[in-house]
């Protein structure tokens, strides 16, 4: 029996495509220190190439023209370029702190309580994210989340 998998063939050589979130170097390219940013999420680029990593994830080599660079892309950090895109403030993994107390069916996460993003809902207005409070996942609005690290955090470039 053959398994499909969800991603393959989810995009097509010459597609143009936007990145979801912001990509950094996992060590995989040339000339940049690992953790560097080599591209912001929003930018749009060209699939020149499908191959695979460990024979069972599917890359797309995207060509980010005004960027002048090729980067591998898994099929989560993409979505079809003339599909909505709904800007946000934070991105997967970041760290945050809610504003406000947040009630819960069995109590309330208090302000100042930090979280983790683990998915950004950019289909809906306002835009959602599903955060990782200590002991319960939450949906919750952009609204209502700071950065946990102010000093370090950088707003994203509109």
């Amino acid at each position: 029996m053959i398994e499909e998998r969800y991603d393959e063939e989810r995009f097509e050589f010459g597609e143009a495509v936007r990145v979801t979130r912001n990509v950094r170097n996992d060590g995989t390219y040339p000339g940049r220190e690992i953790g560097d940013l080599l591209i912001r999420r929003g930018s749009v680029g060209h699939v020149i190439e499908v191959g695979t990593f460990l024979q069972d994830q599917v890359i797309y080599t995207v060509h980010f023209l005004d960027h002048g660079k090729m980067i591998g892309c898994r099929a989560e950090e993409l979505i079809s370029a003339d599909a909505p895109w709904n800007p946000s403030r934070f991105e997967f993994r970041d760290k945050v702190r809610c504003n406000r107390d947040l009630p819960t069916a069995d109590g309330v996460i208090a302000s100042g309580t930090e979280g983790e993003v683990l998915k950004i809902l950019r289909e809906r207005e306002p835009l959602l994210y599903h955060v990782r409070f200590p002991g319960k996942t939450m949906q919750v609005p952009e609204i209502v989340l700071d950065p946990a690290d102010p000093a370090n955090f950088r707003e994203p470039e509109e």
